[in-house]
């Protein structure tokens, strides 16, 4: 249910001021490392948004609430990979994904920021909301204990087939961890359709910049 009080957090400001005079890297520090991010200003999927910084957040602060060592994680519109990144330094074993136009500079990041660790090495690849998930990613074959979501839920079309694609990686077992900010009354929508589907709880929120992280695992029967 939905009734649980959440916690009220802020997004602490975690990035470091630039060293470096271009405008596309951010530097972000989270689990004692800094984390550069190159951003795009081409792709909407390029660009850090809050929702990526709220979720990245919440899994430094309650690694004993989700434990991600030697866990399975999928990201879905990983964008810039951030989440992905701070994922890896915890210890899972992660695959990121996203649409094909954004695999260049999702790889780049993840490479730059975790080549040099002794972390499980993670996995990019490409995933379009809906399609060919079970020619790509069969159910026999794989399955998630994570599935990480943040600011999927916009004003664009596939909204149907990102709830699809949810429902295909959230198998018993899997946690989906989705963070937003909600700006429409169809990211509400969405909501409601998830609260429709899977046993969902909002186990935080970010007043000031209007995100919510929301968990969501499959009812079983």
């Amino acid at each position: 249910s939905l009734t649980d009080s959440p916690v009220i957090l802020k997004i602490l400001q975690n990035w470091v001021p630039r060293v470096s005079h271009y405008f596309d890297k951010e530097h972000y520090t989270y689990v004692g490392h800094q984390i550069v991010i190159q951003e795009s200003i081409e792709h909407l999927g390029a660009v850090v948004w809050p929702g990526a910084l709220a979720l990245s957040q919440y899994l430094e602060s309650n690694q004993e609430q989700f434990n991600l060592k030697d866990k399975k994680v999928l990201e879905i519109g990983a964008g810039t990979g951030l989440v992905s990144i701070v994922a890896c330094i915890l210890g899972a074993y992660v695959t990121a994904t996203d649409l094909p136009e954004v695999l260049e500079n999702l790889s780049y990041n993840i490479s730059r920021n975790t080549q040099n660790m002794d972390i499980h090495k993670p996995e990019v690849r490409k995933l379009v909301w809906g399609e060919d998930l079970d020619e790509d990613f069969p159910v026999s074959t794989y399955h998630y204990d994570f599935l990480l979501a943040t600011d999927v839920v916009y004003h664009h079309t596939a909204l149907d087939t990102l709830l699809s694609t949810m429902v295909h990686f959230c198998k018993p077992g899997t946690v989906l961890l989705w963070a937003n900010k909600f700006r429409f009354s169809t990211d509400y929508e969405f909501l409601e359709k998830l609260c429709n589907i899977f046993n969902t709880t909002i186990l935080a929120e970010f007043p000031e910049s209007n995100v919510k992280l929301i968990k969501a695992t499959v009812r079983e029967n």
